[in-house]
């Protein structure tokens, strides 16, 4: 019996268990999954709780991705570059600390694009954890260009001169509208259109390429109005869903040894959202 559990503050709204346990479900391996409330005063106390039990590792979302790092016995060198884990895998009392988004975000958006990142401009929105992720794992594509946009210039500043390549180019959010239509992916990494406040967007798409690709990892709506704008103009658009997905099967492998069947990880959370 593999068990394993998604820990944050708020976490009532996750979708967490509806795929893991679908995956378990699909891969013929008896487990199960579950969300649990941890707040920030709790997280030593529920570490060393982990170690001692049965569970084979945690997924860490708002707000642990950060806080959790000195608690861990080990963490990957990928998850101490960005800052960040998402992932721990209970080794017989060892804890070590992975973040599998960036190339969770990686394997969703090489399935919607026609051609190699390295021959792209991409724009990224935000400097936040999420944005640091998907980051790292962009540039190990080696992009043609790496954009990133964000309302507060100090985190931004501190993201590419933490990314420290060549390749990385910091803009306004006004700068990046008005050079829009030189871009051939734009990632949207704030929760601007999240709901409830649905009617809100990142960057207005006016000059958007219309066979550009636009992925926003909000998935509550599943269609953001910002993706539907994109949409409307031509472009491809995929929404959060599959990046929710992509960073949970490889946590999933990492607990289990099996890579699990993402479509059906998909359809599950879907399913769960239009209800």
């Amino acid at each position: 019996m593999v068990k394993a559990l998604v820990i944050g503050d708020p976490i009532e709204h996750s979708l967490s268990p509806v795929m893991h346990n679908e995956a378990f479900k699909q891969a013929g391996i008896q487990g199960s999954y579950e969300k649990k409330k941890v707040t920030s005063g709790d997280l030593p106390s529920f570490l060393q709780y982990l170690k001692e039990s049965d569970y084979a590792g945690c997924n860490v979302t708002i707000p642990h991705k950060v806080a959790i790092i000195p608690f861990l016995d080990e963490i990957d060198p990928e998850a101490e570059k960005i800052g960040a884990v998402n992932t721990v895998v209970n080794n017989n009392g060892k804890l070590i600390g992975y973040n599998t988004d960036g190339k969770g975000f990686l394997l969703g958006l090489k399935e919607k694009i026609s051609k190699p990142l390295r021959e792209m401009n991409i724009l990224l929105i935000g400097a936040g954890g999420a944005a640091r992720s998907i980051a790292y794992a962009l540039l190990q594509e080696n992009p043609e260009k790496l954009f990133i946009a964000n309302r507060s210039a100090e985190r931004l500043d501190l993201l590419v001169k933490d990314l420290n390549k060549i390749c990385v180019e910091p803009l306004s959010l006004k700068k990046a509208e008005s050079e829009l239509s030189s871009f051939d992916v734009l990632i949207n990494t704030t929760n601007a259109g999240m709901y409830p406040n649905i009617d809100t967007e990142p960057i207005l798409l006016t000059q958007l390429k219309n066979d550009a690709v636009v992925c926003d990892i909000v998935y509550n709506p599943l269609k953001t109005k910002w993706l539907q704008t994109a949409e409307n103009k031509g472009a491809i658009i995929d929404n959060g869903v599959s990046m929710l997905v992509m960073q949970g099967a490889m946590a999933f492998e990492k607990w289990t040894g099996t890579f699990p069947d993402t479509n059906k990880m998909k359809e599950a959370v879907n399913d769960q959202l239009r209800r």
